[in-house]
């Protein structure tokens, strides 16, 4: 993604956020700098024999920090990809990480390359490459470096990494832990998939929770009917408008794609859109909705809620006047550039920030992490004992019931909801939606406390900072 001009690059937004926050800091002198600076990056060029030719591609991983071990991000595969690009990624998975108390250090990698250019079996040579030159320099181990999927990689990239791993690590009894996002069926987790859109649902429902919040963004009510623009229907703008639009009621009144935006007033139905999307490659011709050519126009529209979820720097200091919404909770990294960013608080409105948004997935990342480390899956020992137990309740009530001669019943559907225990994937929802909200209730503790902390991006900055400050100062640094 090009910076429009006069604008920070990526990397120098997130510099001057982190500086922000840590200029209302009482750090000691060295430590602010210590926390700011990425401390490594590791940049590997491999050739891979493809179509008779031999192709050198360019890769790297970047590691942020290291106050807690082990290191943790994702892997892109983009054209785009550079070192100031991944190492302000990995900046962001540290105060992410400390943010929602995953004990993790921030970390990220990424392949410039497009990965729509090449077969399934060339992308497979092409991963186990480069995942061989992160292994054999540590850039991949379940107690160093821990990568998950990012943009343009999935279940199936990350199952390969693994199994790289475990064929170079042939006794390390650890192996499936040394990346995430893999196929329930290969070491992943319930849920992993969806995470981080499932993880936008959960911070839009907390902030929801709370009427004085929800009236600093102009709005009122619950999320039951708001009007939603999604920009980016990939795996994170998928889930997050799936599951706003199917579980509380809003309306998704446009989708905005690489070729041009969706609209319908009474609400898109996601799905559909989705499905046309894997089949044509994008929206044009769409009968689901009304064609816009200009998509980046489409982010100025009336909305309640609007969802970058793709790029960073879709929101600059081009086009923020122009932008309606009143709240705008960026399910994308750095979709809101440091300018923009400035010009939206300066009118009113009131910005999730990613760090927070979109954590969901680092979150149940590392719910797969601690399930691999313990060898059993979430639920397998006390689910069956749960509805023992849930058992000799609904018998007492059937017997209460038989006494008072049907005075008095039980709920037709009671005894089947509550009998059920537990599975993984309940498991993993209960604990990403306890994240969700104990993160929440730390950024806006800062918020609401503060007089000189206007916003939520900065109050979460401070948390993050202040944890990895604590960090380090326990270990003596």
């Amino acid at each position: 993604m090009s910076t429009p001009t006069g604008e920070p690059s990526f990397r120098q937004s997130v510099d001057l956020m982190f500086n922000r926050a840590a200029a209302l800091l009482d750090l000691p002198p060295g430590l602010e700098e210590k926390i700011r600076v990425c401390n490594a990056t590791y940049t590997v060029r491999f050739g891979v024999k493809l179509r008779g030719e031999i192709r050198t591609f360019t890769g790297y991983r970047s590691v942020h920090s290291e106050h807690m071990e082990p290191v943790k991000g994702g892997i892109r595969y983009a054209p785009t990809v550079n070192q100031d690009e991944v190492e302000a990624l990995a900046a962001l998975m540290t105060y992410k990480c400390a943010l929602v108390e995953a004990p993790f250090g921030g970390s990220k990698g990424g392949l410039c390359i497009d990965p729509r250019q090449y077969e399934p079996d060339e992308l497979e040579k092409i991963t186990r490459r480069f995942a061989y030159e992160l292994i054999k320099r540590d850039m991949i181990n379940p107690a160093q470096n821990v990568p998950a999927p990012d943009m343009g990689t999935g279940e199936r990239e990350m199952a390969i990494m693994a199994d790289q791993y475990q064929r170079m690590n042939t006794t390390d009894i650890n192996a499936r832990a040394c990346v995430t996002g893999k196929p329930p069926h290969a070491g992943g987790i319930q849920g992993r998939v969806e995470a981080t859109g499932r993880g936008v649902q959960y911070a839009l429902r907390e902030f929801f929770r709370h009427p004085e919040d929800v009236k600093k963004a102009g709005l009122s009510g619950k999320l039951d009917g708001k009007r939603v623009i999604v920009q980016g229907l990939g795996n994170v703008g998928y889930h997050a408008a799936l599951f706003l639009s199917t579980e509380d009621g809003c309306k998704v009144t446009h989708v905005i794609e690489r070729d041009g935006a969706l609209e319908n007033a009474d609400g898109l139905d996601v799905v559909a859109v989705h499905d046309w999307i894997a089949g044509h490659g994008g929206v044009r011709n769409c009968p689901f909705g009304t064609y816009h050519e200009n998509g980046a126009k489409v982010l100025e529209e009336d909305c309640d809620i609007l969802i970058p979820a793709a790029l960073e720097g879709v929101i600059n200091m081009h086009n923020a006047n122009h932008v309606k919404a009143p709240l705008i909770i960026e399910a994308a990294n750095g979709p809101i550039t440091a300018g923009a960013d400035e010009i939206l608080r300066h009118k009113g409105t009131v910005i999730i920030p990613d760090l927070y948004a979109n954590a969901g997935g680092v979150t149940v990342s590392y719910f797969e992490w601690v399930k691999n480390l313990s060898h059993i899956r979430f639920g397998r020992m006390q689910r069956r004992q749960e509805e023992a137990r849930h058992q000799l309740i609904v018998d007492e009530l059937q017997r209460l019931d038989e006494h008072l001669g049907g005075a008095w019943s039980m709920t037709p559907d009671f005894k089947q909801k509550y009998l059920r225990g537990a599975d993984e994937l309940e498991l993993v929802r209960s604990g990403l939606d306890d994240t969700m909200r104990a993160a929440y209730d730390s950024m806006r503790q800062v918020w609401w406390e503060r007089d000189d902390v206007s916003d939520l991006r900065t109050a979460g900055f401070i948390v993050g900072i202040n944890r990895v400050a604590a960090s380090y100062q326990a270990k003596g640094i």
